[in-house]
């Protein structure tokens, strides 16, 4: 397949799962703002830092309020993060290889782009636009599956949808130990509490992790997030079942590399498998997500290399962002 259709359909899917994930972040915020009164209501930074688009959105804004974040977050197309930012540039990608699309992901896409275009009109978003963007991600999923035939294209789909979502499962989790708490003194309090189950929600995960593990106790949520086989938004899950699409994609047996990528990846892949969640949390949650984040751009760029280096003559408004 060409090079181009490659890079195009792995970020296509990349922003729309990265759209998602703002929104998901974003619905939760908006509903710890109701059940927490005055204490949450000012705290709208950690959201600008799991996008980690704090410094543009300093010089732009300034102070992190909370129409300042929702507009930077939603609609701003200054932010390469918003919501709109990302519709707008899948529905770009899309556009130059709808010949490798079935006809229903492109209706999708781009009624979800009308949609998006009809809200930021309207102008101050309301919640119900991040229920929105959620239902639509998901649906282009299931019509991606269900309508497109399981080849490369589609699993270059599914490389970036999966590479996406372990990112910011790992940026959630991360501004959780590092930003949200604001004192060691509301360690295992009901804020505590709270805010471990607000972040179970964001990766729609609360009801799996209460099923497993029942209570909320914070070696164990790190463990669902990070390590769990089966959850398809924890980290090993989302690594794992990448690497198996770029393997269907290369053409390799699992225990082999051809690429960079492969070696890339399966090394992420082998470090989770062979930690605890114990190990992570001793050794210092920060440090193990900074590490993490560092080797999935290694592995972005070694795909890049591996799989769009090639592309000499596409024009500068096709070129994508980690």
């Amino acid at each position: 397949m060409l090079s181009r259709v490659a890079e195009s359909v792995y970020w296509l899917s990349r922003y729309i799962e990265r759209a998602e994930n703002v929104a998901r972040c974003i619905d939760v915020h908006l509903s710890l703002t109701l059940d927490l009164g005055q204490e949450w209501a000012d705290q709208w930074a950690p959201l600008v830092y799991t996008t980690g688009g704090h410094e543009l959105f300093e010089k732009l804004y300034g102070a992190p309020t909370r129409e300042n974040v929702l507009k930077f977050l939603t609609f701003d197309i200054d932010n390469p993060n918003s919501i709109m930012s990302c519709v707008m540039k899948a529905r770009q990608s899309a556009r130059t290889v709808r010949e490798s699309l079935s006809l229903a992901v492109w209706e999708e896409l781009n009624r979800f782009y009308l949609q998006m275009r009809e809200r930021k009109a309207l102008g101050d978003p309301e919640q119900a636009v991040y229920n929105e963007v959620k239902r639509a991600s998901q649906l282009l999923i299931g019509v991606g599956d269900t309508t497109q035939s399981h080849t490369e294209v589609w699993h270059f789909s599914r490389l970036g949808r999966l590479l996406e979502r372990a990112d910011q499962t790992s940026r959630i989790l991360d501004v959780k130990y590092f930003l949200l708490l604001p004192t060691l003194t509301d360690v295992g309090t009901s804020l505590d509490i709270t805010q471990w189950s607000a972040l179970l929600r964001s990766a729609s995960a609360l009801g799996m992790y209460r099923q497993e593990h029942h209570r909320i106790v914070p070696v164990r949520v790190v463990e669902f997030l990070v390590l769990d086989r089966d959850f398809p938004r924890s980290m090993r899950f989302c690594v794992s079942r990448a690497e198996n699409s770029l393997h269907r994609i290369t053409g390799t047996a699992a225990d082999v590399f051809s690429t960079r990528a492969e070696q890339e990846l399966g090394r992420v892949r082998a470090d989770l498998e062979f930690t605890s969640a114990d190990e992570i949390i001793r050794d210092g949650m920060h440090e193990f997500i900074d590490d993490f984040q560092t080797r999935l751009n290694r592995v972005g760029a070694a795909i890049s290399d591996s799989f769009f280096a090639a592309q000499d003559d596409l024009p500068a408004a096709q070129s994508q962002s980690q």
